[in-house]
């Protein structure tokens, strides 16, 4: 971990700089101790926002007319990179979201991004993700194409590597398809993914892309962000997190006709039939308490929602489900806004007079 005394710089231009116009900074936390860690870095305002929507507005018209096997190169160097430091990346990682090393930062999730980038480049090869069609009987002819724009990109707090900003699949997929990306970090994680980003930098040197390919701010207030969206020099915006900030970008962003591209929090209903519930009950229980304690209960594929019959074996679910609660091991969570939103959704359940298992 970088020293704390640092003061960390945004990417703009291919430039390593000091934020124009930043009022505030942040640090990572340790969700471990609740401990500030790491250097301090710029919560950016409009002048950051305007030179790097400049810079990659510049660019995306470069980018656009590159041949495919260059961008091919970028991302297939990138994911060399990523591997090359694969030691320095987990271990930060580790320290902004307690995530554990081994499986899953080392063995799980950083091979999935590093195959996410080459799958990308495979894209990108063999212009696949054009999707040409030929209609020879009407003589029409049609193709995907870059969009000539940047994308901007948002990532979540719970992925660190598989959907960061400036590496997950968002990224990827606009980079694939020639579009300049200004990512945003997750403020949660701001040193991992200044860590991805200078090798990102070095692999766009390399490949000889033009500087502004790829940005990096680390965060905004969220009136800029949405100002941000309304910004007609956009592509599209590419979000994956919490529904209700979800919902406000693609509000903002359909007010300029800019794409938007979500993956928002999900309900994720379970409906059980008697059935199942008489034939494997504490099965199906234990099955749904792992599902909901997976990742700390931080996973937008945990089920919100679970319907069961009146009676006998509804009871028998509940009870068993209600045991196996107490009895799972506890979870970190991966930071004090998650802590909060939390206990907020329990006080609110409680308040509407819900039963807790636990």
């Amino acid at each position: 971990m970088p020293s704390d005394n640092e003061s960390a710089t945004v990417l703009i231009d291919g430039q390593w700089r000091a934020s124009g116009d930043s009022l505030d900074t942040f640090r990572a936390f340790d969700p471990a101790s609740g401990v500030a860690i790491g250097p301090h870095f710029p919560r950016s305002g409009p002048a950051d926002i305007e030179q790097a929507l400049r810079a990659a507005s510049s660019a995306a018209t470069k980018l656009a007319a590159r041949p495919p096997e260059q961008i091919a190169t970028f991302l297939d160097a990138y994911a060399s990179g990523i591997e090359a430091a694969s030691d320095e990346l987990v271990a930060l990682a580790h320290a902004e979201t307690a995530l554990p090393k081994t499986p899953r930062l080392a063995t799980v999730e950083l091979p999935r991004t590093t195959n996410q980038l080459r799958l990308a480049a495979k894209a990108a090869r063999e212009c696949s993700w054009t999707q040409p069609i030929i209609d020879s009987s009407n003589d029409l002819r049609a193709h995907l194409a870059p969009l000539r724009k940047p994308v901007w990109v948002i990532g979540p707090n719970n992925f660190p590597f598989a959907f960061n900003a400036i590496s997950g699949s968002d990224f990827a997929s606009a980079i694939a398809a020639r579009n300049p990306v200004i990512a945003k970090a997750h403020p949660a994680h701001p040193a991992t993914t200044r860590a991805l980003a200078r090798i990102a930098l070095a692999a766009l040197t390399e490949a000889g892309l033009p500087p502004a390919s790829v940005q990096l701010l680390y965060d905004m207030d969220p009136i800029l962000g949405l100002q941000l969206a309304t910004d007609r020099r956009l592509g599209a915006v590419a979000f994956t997190g919490s529904r209700p900030a979800g919902l406000a970008l693609k509000a903002a962003a359909d007010q300029a006709g800019v794409a938007f591209y979500g993956e928002l929090s999900s309900v994720n209903p379970v409906f059980l039939l008697p059935g199942a519930l008489t034939e494997r009950g504490d099965a199906l229980a234990q099955d749904y308490v792992g599902s909901c304690t997976l990742g700390g209960g931080q996973f937008c594929t945990n089920p919100g929602v679970i319907v069961l019959p009146d009676g006998a074996p509804g009871d028998a679910f509940v009870t068993a489900a209600s045991t196996h609660f107490r009895n799972a091991a506890p979870a970190m969570l991966y930071s004090a806004g998650v802590q909060r939103q939390l206990q907020t959704s329990v006080a609110e359940l409680r308040a509407a007079g819900a039963q807790l298992l636990v």
